[in-house]
């Protein structure tokens, strides 16, 4: 590793720890901000792809069920609790690798992981999805794949995940970080 590497490393470094604002995304791009870059009309169809093929994922695990949402938070099936405790392994190990070979993002900045401080906000936050997950019985990430199936009767929930999205922005700056 080179000297500008490291000195580069470190700037980055110092700049995660000065930031708090982790969730803003143009703020630790160093490189390259890939909305700024131009592509054909044709750039965004993997993605679309992968989420097509996620979306049927999710179907075939039985993870957007309603039913099987309901059967976790009544404690009564073990489905929901191994799926998510499947991706949580999936995720220690990925982090685990990326830290033990100090792997790079496609356009060559260091992945560094700053430990956040924890706040009540978290739990706040945390009862409140909990809450609107085990009511409506669907979660962010699966909404898109439920009304997919037919299920349209989600379009209020995604209205409602779409508002309380503006509520948080709208009152961001006032609610506890």
């Amino acid at each position: 590793m080179s000297v500008n590497e490291t000195l580069q490393e470190k700037k980055h470094h110092e700049f995660l720890t000065q930031n708090t604002d982790f969730e803003v995304r143009s703020l630790d791009a160093v490189c390259f901000n890939e909305s700024e870059l131009k592509h054909p009309w044709w750039y965004n169809l993997k993605y679309a792809v992968a989420g097509i093929l996620f979306g049927i994922i999710l179907i075939k695990a039985e993870v957007i069920s309603w039913f099987r949402i309901q059967e976790m938070f009544r404690l009564q099936s073990f489905h929901m609790f191994g799926v998510i405790g499947s991706a949580v392994a999936v995720g220690i190990i990925s982090v685990w690798l990326i830290k033990k070979f100090k792997v790079k993002t496609i356009y060559g900045e260091p992945i560094e992981f700053v430990d956040k401080k924890f706040n009540k906000g978290n739990i706040y936050g945390a009862l409140i999805f909990g809450f609107g997950w085990a009511i409506t019985g669907a979660c962010p990430g699966p909404l898109f794949a439920q009304i997919g199936t037919g299920a349209l009767v989600i379009i209020v929930t995604l209205f409602s995940a779409i508002v309380g999205t503006w509520v948080y922005g709208k009152f961001r700056g006032k609610l506890p970080h």
